[in-house]
Protein backbone atom coordinates (compact mmCIF):
# COMPACT_ATOMS: atom_id res chain seq x y z
CA UNK A 1 0.00 0.00 0.00
CA UNK A 2 1.47 3.81 -0.72
CA UNK A 3 3.24 5.03 2.19
CA UNK A 4 1.97 8.82 1.33
CA UNK A 5 -1.62 7.12 1.61
CA UNK A 6 -1.23 5.72 4.92
CA UNK A 7 -0.28 8.08 6.04
CA UNK A 8 -3.17 10.80 5.30
CA UNK A 9 -5.65 8.15 6.65
CA UNK A 10 -3.20 8.32 9.84
CA UNK A 11 -3.12 11.71 10.24
CA UNK A 12 -7.01 12.25 9.12
CA UNK A 13 -7.95 9.71 11.85
CA UNK A 14 -5.33 11.89 14.51
CA UNK A 15 -7.44 14.78 13.77
CA UNK A 16 -11.04 13.20 14.27
CA UNK A 17 -10.21 11.77 17.22
CA UNK A 18 -8.25 15.30 18.51
CA UNK A 19 -11.38 17.17 17.88
CA UNK A 20 -13.66 14.62 19.29
CA UNK A 21 -12.10 14.32 22.88
CA UNK A 22 -11.77 18.35 22.61
CA UNK A 23 -15.71 18.81 22.57
CA UNK A 24 -17.28 20.79 25.41
CA UNK A 25 -19.43 19.54 28.25
CA UNK A 26 -22.32 21.61 29.64
CA UNK A 27 -22.09 21.05 33.69
CA UNK A 28 -24.82 20.28 36.25
CA UNK A 29 -24.43 21.81 39.46
CA UNK A 30 -26.55 20.04 42.54
CA UNK A 31 -27.31 22.56 45.10
CA UNK A 32 -28.66 19.70 47.55
CA UNK A 33 -24.93 19.72 49.72
CA UNK A 34 -24.82 16.67 51.73
CA UNK A 35 -24.92 16.77 55.53
CA UNK A 36 -21.94 14.89 57.41
CA UNK A 37 -22.19 11.91 58.98
CA UNK A 38 -19.64 13.58 61.88
CA UNK A 39 -19.84 16.49 63.80
CA UNK A 40 -18.07 18.85 61.61
CA UNK A 41 -16.21 22.21 62.50
CA UNK A 42 -16.56 24.03 59.16
CA UNK A 43 -18.11 27.47 59.03
CA UNK A 44 -22.23 27.90 58.04
CA UNK A 45 -22.67 30.94 56.57
CA UNK A 46 -24.72 32.66 54.22
CA UNK A 47 -23.08 34.05 50.71
CA UNK A 48 -22.58 37.63 50.13
CA UNK A 49 -23.37 38.40 54.19
CA UNK A 50 -20.80 38.85 57.28
CA UNK A 51 -21.85 36.36 59.46
CA UNK A 52 -20.85 32.87 60.39
CA UNK A 53 -21.35 29.86 62.62
CA UNK A 54 -19.28 27.34 64.25
CA UNK A 55 -19.88 24.10 63.91
CA UNK A 56 -22.66 23.45 60.86
CA UNK A 57 -23.15 20.53 62.53
CA UNK A 58 -23.88 18.62 66.00
CA UNK A 59 -24.55 14.89 66.45
CA UNK A 60 -25.56 13.73 70.69
CA UNK A 61 -26.58 11.10 71.89
CA UNK A 62 -29.36 11.26 74.35
CA UNK A 63 -31.77 9.45 76.79
CA UNK A 64 -34.68 10.74 79.12
CA UNK A 65 -34.62 12.85 81.91
CA UNK A 66 -31.08 14.40 80.65
CA UNK A 67 -29.48 17.66 80.46
CA UNK A 68 -26.83 18.12 77.78
CA UNK A 69 -24.49 21.37 77.54
CA UNK A 70 -22.49 22.42 74.53
CA UNK A 71 -21.82 25.60 72.28
CA UNK A 72 -20.82 27.28 69.39
CA UNK A 73 -19.08 30.34 67.79
CA UNK A 74 -20.90 33.31 66.03
CA UNK A 75 -18.19 35.31 63.71
CA UNK A 76 -19.18 38.70 62.48
CA UNK A 77 -16.44 39.26 59.97
CA UNK A 78 -18.51 42.92 59.27
CA UNK A 79 -17.31 46.14 59.91
CA UNK A 80 -20.07 47.21 62.40
CA UNK A 81 -22.01 46.03 65.00
CA UNK A 82 -23.80 43.30 64.75
CA UNK A 83 -27.28 42.42 67.08
CA UNK A 84 -28.38 38.76 66.63
CA UNK A 85 -31.14 36.60 67.88
CA UNK A 86 -30.72 33.06 68.36
CA UNK A 87 -33.03 30.33 68.53
CA UNK A 88 -34.41 26.48 67.13
CA UNK A 89 -36.58 24.92 65.31
CA UNK A 90 -37.18 21.48 64.15
CA UNK A 91 -35.18 20.30 61.11
CA UNK A 92 -37.40 18.71 58.88
CA UNK A 93 -38.60 17.95 55.01
CA UNK A 94 -41.80 18.51 53.53
CA UNK A 95 -43.55 17.15 50.28
CA UNK A 96 -43.78 19.29 47.86
CA UNK A 97 -46.22 18.55 44.55
CA UNK A 98 -45.00 21.51 42.38
CA UNK A 99 -41.65 19.83 41.80
CA UNK A 100 -41.91 16.74 42.97
CA UNK A 101 -39.74 16.74 45.64
CA UNK A 102 -39.35 17.01 49.10
CA UNK A 103 -38.18 20.48 50.92
CA UNK A 104 -36.05 21.34 53.56
CA UNK A 105 -39.13 22.92 56.21
CA UNK A 106 -38.39 24.69 59.72
CA UNK A 107 -41.80 24.81 61.31
CA UNK A 108 -43.23 21.24 60.01
CA UNK A 109 -43.70 19.63 64.13
CA UNK A 110 -43.26 16.11 64.11
CA UNK A 111 -42.68 13.31 66.36
CA UNK A 112 -38.73 13.44 65.12
CA UNK A 113 -38.41 17.17 66.09
CA UNK A 114 -39.27 17.60 69.40
CA UNK A 115 -35.70 18.46 70.63
CA UNK A 116 -36.27 21.63 69.10
CA UNK A 117 -38.55 22.24 72.31
CA UNK A 118 -36.05 21.27 74.34
CA UNK A 119 -33.21 23.69 73.34
CA UNK A 120 -32.89 26.88 75.46
CA UNK A 121 -29.48 29.64 75.39
CA UNK A 122 -27.90 31.31 77.96
CA UNK A 123 -28.34 35.18 77.81
CA UNK A 124 -26.34 38.00 78.70
CA UNK A 125 -27.87 37.47 82.39
CA UNK A 126 -26.84 33.66 82.69
CA UNK A 127 -30.44 33.04 82.40
CA UNK A 128 -30.98 30.22 79.66
CA UNK A 129 -34.36 30.72 77.63
CA UNK A 130 -36.03 29.54 74.35
CA UNK A 131 -35.11 32.85 72.51
CA UNK A 132 -32.44 35.32 73.43
CA UNK A 133 -30.11 37.99 71.72
CA UNK A 134 -26.54 39.00 71.50
CA UNK A 135 -24.53 42.00 70.32
CA UNK A 136 -21.41 41.36 68.35
CA UNK A 137 -18.85 43.70 67.52
CA UNK A 138 -16.98 44.12 64.09
CA UNK A 139 -14.38 41.47 63.41
CA UNK A 140 -15.26 39.85 66.92
CA UNK A 141 -16.41 36.70 67.62
CA UNK A 142 -19.14 35.56 70.22
CA UNK A 143 -19.74 31.83 72.12
CA UNK A 144 -23.11 31.00 72.81
CA UNK A 145 -24.05 27.84 74.86
CA UNK A 146 -27.11 26.30 75.04
CA UNK A 147 -28.48 23.03 76.71
CA UNK A 148 -30.96 20.39 75.64
CA UNK A 149 -33.05 19.62 78.21
CA UNK A 150 -34.56 16.00 77.63
CA UNK A 151 -38.35 15.30 79.18
CA UNK A 152 -38.76 11.36 81.37
CA UNK A 153 -39.52 9.93 78.36
CA UNK A 154 -38.25 10.27 74.82
CA UNK A 155 -38.79 8.45 71.31
CA UNK A 156 -36.97 6.06 70.50
CA UNK A 157 -34.48 6.79 67.46
CA UNK A 158 -33.53 9.97 66.07
CA UNK A 159 -34.03 14.16 67.34
CA UNK A 160 -33.71 16.71 64.55
CA UNK A 161 -33.16 20.13 65.32
CA UNK A 162 -31.72 23.47 63.62
CA UNK A 163 -30.27 26.09 66.02
CA UNK A 164 -30.68 29.63 63.87
CA UNK A 165 -28.05 33.00 64.46
CA UNK A 166 -30.72 35.47 62.01
CA UNK A 167 -29.48 38.80 61.81
CA UNK A 168 -31.22 41.75 62.89
CA UNK A 169 -28.77 44.41 62.33
CA UNK A 170 -25.18 45.01 60.68
CA UNK A 171 -25.16 42.41 58.25
CA UNK A 172 -24.47 44.05 54.35
CA UNK A 173 -24.55 42.01 51.42
CA UNK A 174 -21.50 42.20 48.79
CA UNK A 175 -23.14 44.71 46.85
CA UNK A 176 -23.79 46.85 50.00
CA UNK A 177 -27.38 46.30 50.19
CA UNK A 178 -28.16 45.84 54.09
CA UNK A 179 -29.55 42.22 54.16
CA UNK A 180 -31.02 39.64 56.69
CA UNK A 181 -28.93 36.34 56.88
CA UNK A 182 -29.78 33.61 59.24
CA UNK A 183 -27.03 30.68 59.45
CA UNK A 184 -27.80 27.63 61.03
CA UNK A 185 -26.10 24.64 62.89
CA UNK A 186 -28.27 21.10 62.50
CA UNK A 187 -28.68 19.08 65.87
CA UNK A 188 -28.78 15.11 65.21
CA UNK A 189 -29.78 13.45 68.27
CA UNK A 190 -29.92 9.55 68.46
CA UNK A 191 -31.77 8.37 71.13
CA UNK A 192 -30.12 5.58 73.33
CA UNK A 193 -33.24 3.94 74.31
CA UNK A 194 -35.70 2.06 72.23
CA UNK A 195 -34.63 -0.03 68.91
CA UNK A 196 -32.98 2.54 66.42
CA UNK A 197 -34.59 1.30 62.81
CA UNK A 198 -32.75 1.60 59.68
CA UNK A 199 -35.26 1.40 56.71
CA UNK A 200 -34.16 2.69 53.61
CA UNK A 201 -36.27 2.47 50.03
CA UNK A 202 -34.09 3.22 47.12
CA UNK A 203 -36.23 3.82 44.05
CA UNK A 204 -35.95 5.86 39.69
CA UNK A 205 -32.30 4.93 39.89
CA UNK A 206 -31.53 6.06 36.58
CA UNK A 207 -28.36 7.33 33.99
CA UNK A 208 -29.20 9.65 31.78
CA UNK A 209 -27.39 10.99 28.77
CA UNK A 210 -27.67 14.35 27.42
CA UNK A 211 -30.48 16.97 28.25
CA UNK A 212 -34.28 15.75 29.76
CA UNK A 213 -37.53 17.56 30.66
CA UNK A 214 -35.75 18.46 34.16
CA UNK A 215 -32.21 18.34 33.50
CA UNK A 216 -32.44 20.94 30.17
CA UNK A 217 -29.65 22.46 31.22
CA UNK A 218 -27.06 20.11 30.64
CA UNK A 219 -25.33 19.61 27.29
CA UNK A 220 -25.55 16.80 24.79
CA UNK A 221 -22.79 14.56 25.99
CA UNK A 222 -23.22 14.63 29.62
CA UNK A 223 -23.79 11.55 31.57
CA UNK A 224 -26.03 12.10 34.81
CA UNK A 225 -26.82 9.38 37.38
CA UNK A 226 -29.42 9.93 40.16
CA UNK A 227 -31.64 7.63 42.45
CA UNK A 228 -34.20 8.74 45.01
CA UNK A 229 -33.66 7.39 48.66
CA UNK A 230 -36.79 7.28 51.65
CA UNK A 231 -35.93 6.80 54.83
CA UNK A 232 -39.06 4.90 56.15
CA UNK A 233 -37.36 4.09 59.39
CA UNK A 234 -36.47 6.43 62.45
CA UNK A 235 -32.87 7.15 62.15
CA UNK A 236 -30.83 9.05 59.75
CA UNK A 237 -28.62 7.54 57.58
CA UNK A 238 -26.03 8.46 54.80
CA UNK A 239 -26.52 6.91 50.58
CA UNK A 240 -23.64 7.06 49.43
CA UNK A 241 -24.13 6.85 45.32
CA UNK A 242 -21.17 5.54 42.81
CA UNK A 243 -20.78 6.31 39.21
CA UNK A 244 -18.24 4.56 37.48
CA UNK A 245 -17.65 4.95 33.71
CA UNK A 246 -15.42 2.45 32.06
CA UNK A 247 -14.51 2.98 27.70
CA UNK A 248 -15.21 0.16 25.03
CA UNK A 249 -14.44 2.71 22.23
CA UNK A 250 -12.93 6.01 23.76
CA UNK A 251 -9.81 6.98 25.31
CA UNK A 252 -11.45 8.68 29.07
CA UNK A 253 -12.94 7.02 32.01
CA UNK A 254 -14.82 8.22 35.02
CA UNK A 255 -15.32 7.55 39.17
CA UNK A 256 -17.04 9.16 41.37
CA UNK A 257 -14.13 10.47 43.80
CA UNK A 258 -14.59 9.10 47.88
CA UNK A 259 -15.25 12.78 48.81
CA UNK A 260 -19.07 13.08 46.53
CA UNK A 261 -22.37 11.86 46.15
CA UNK A 262 -23.24 11.65 49.85
CA UNK A 263 -26.48 12.56 51.71
CA UNK A 264 -27.77 12.35 54.96
CA UNK A 265 -31.45 11.24 55.18
CA UNK A 266 -33.63 12.36 57.73
CA UNK A 267 -36.85 10.40 58.72
CA UNK A 268 -39.90 10.78 56.93
CA UNK A 269 -37.99 12.25 53.80
CA UNK A 270 -36.74 11.38 50.74
CA UNK A 271 -34.19 12.92 48.81
CA UNK A 272 -32.14 12.40 45.80
CA UNK A 273 -28.33 11.27 45.54
CA UNK A 274 -26.37 12.10 41.79
CA UNK A 275 -23.69 12.54 40.37
CA UNK A 276 -22.47 13.85 36.39
CA UNK A 277 -19.18 13.18 34.50
CA UNK A 278 -18.27 16.69 34.34
CA UNK A 279 -15.23 16.34 31.65
CA UNK A 280 -16.81 13.31 29.07
CA UNK A 281 -15.56 13.62 25.69
CA UNK A 282 -17.26 14.29 22.46
CA UNK A 283 -18.25 10.51 21.51
CA UNK A 284 -17.10 7.21 21.77
CA UNK A 285 -18.97 3.70 23.89
CA UNK A 286 -19.22 3.43 27.84
CA UNK A 287 -20.50 1.38 29.98
CA UNK A 288 -21.53 3.14 33.07
CA UNK A 289 -22.70 1.73 36.22
CA UNK A 290 -24.44 3.72 38.74
CA UNK A 291 -24.60 1.89 42.63
CA UNK A 292 -25.95 3.48 45.63
CA UNK A 293 -24.77 2.03 49.17
CA UNK A 294 -26.39 2.31 52.26
CA UNK A 295 -25.45 0.35 55.30
CA UNK A 296 -24.96 -3.45 53.56
CA UNK A 297 -27.52 -2.51 51.40
CA UNK A 298 -26.03 -1.88 47.54
CA UNK A 299 -28.15 -1.50 44.27
CA UNK A 300 -26.62 -0.92 41.02
CA UNK A 301 -27.66 -0.53 37.52
CA UNK A 302 -25.74 -0.84 34.39
CA UNK A 303 -25.95 0.88 30.92
CA UNK A 304 -24.51 1.56 27.73
CA UNK A 305 -24.28 4.94 26.41
CA UNK A 306 -23.36 6.16 23.35
CA UNK A 307 -22.21 9.47 23.32
CA UNK A 308 -22.66 11.46 19.72
CA UNK A 309 -22.74 8.12 17.71
CA UNK A 310 -23.69 10.46 14.82
CA UNK A 311 -20.09 11.53 15.19
CA UNK A 312 -18.71 8.20 15.43
CA UNK A 313 -20.92 7.19 12.31
CA UNK A 314 -19.34 10.00 10.11
CA UNK A 315 -15.43 8.78 11.03
CA UNK A 316 -16.00 4.91 10.46
CA UNK A 317 -17.65 6.12 7.17
CA UNK A 318 -14.28 7.88 6.37
CA UNK A 319 -12.53 5.21 7.24
CA UNK A 320 -13.96 2.94 5.07
CA UNK A 321 -14.10 5.07 2.46
CA UNK A 322 -10.26 5.39 2.40
CA UNK A 323 -9.92 1.90 3.24
CA UNK A 324 -11.64 0.88 -0.45
CA UNK A 325 -9.69 3.64 -2.15
CA UNK A 326 -6.26 2.08 -1.43
CA UNK A 327 -7.41 -0.92 -2.12
CA UNK A 328 -8.78 -0.09 -5.41
CA UNK A 329 -5.68 2.06 -5.82
CA UNK A 330 -2.92 -0.85 -4.96
CA UNK A 331 -5.26 -3.02 -6.93
CA UNK A 332 -4.90 -0.71 -10.26
CA UNK A 333 -1.36 -0.36 -9.50
CA UNK A 334 -0.83 -4.26 -9.38
CA UNK A 335 -2.69 -4.59 -12.52
CA UNK A 336 -0.47 -1.65 -14.41
CA UNK A 337 2.65 -3.94 -13.04
CA UNK A 338 1.34 -6.79 -14.31
CA UNK A 339 0.79 -5.28 -18.18
CA UNK A 340 4.27 -3.85 -18.11
CA UNK A 341 5.84 -7.35 -17.12
CA UNK A 342 3.48 -8.79 -19.70
CA UNK A 343 5.10 -6.65 -22.19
Amino acid sequence: MNKRIIGMVIALLAFIVGLGVAMPIGVYAEDNKPESSENSSEKSSVPGTNISLTPVSKILQISSNSVYEDSFTVTNDGDALMEIEVYSAPYSYVYSSENDSYQLGFNNNTNFTQMSRWITFKNTGGVFEKKTNYSINPHDSLNVDYKISTPDNIPSGGQYAVIFAHTLTGTISANGIKTEASPGIVVYGRSTEGEAIIKADVSDMKIVHGPSDSDSNKSSTSIYASAKVKNSGNIDFNANGKLKIDPIIGFSSYETPSSGSVISVIPESELTVSDEWKDAPGFGLYKATWTVTIGEDVNTIEQMIFINPFLFIIIVIMVLTLIIVCVIMVIKKRKARRSRLAI
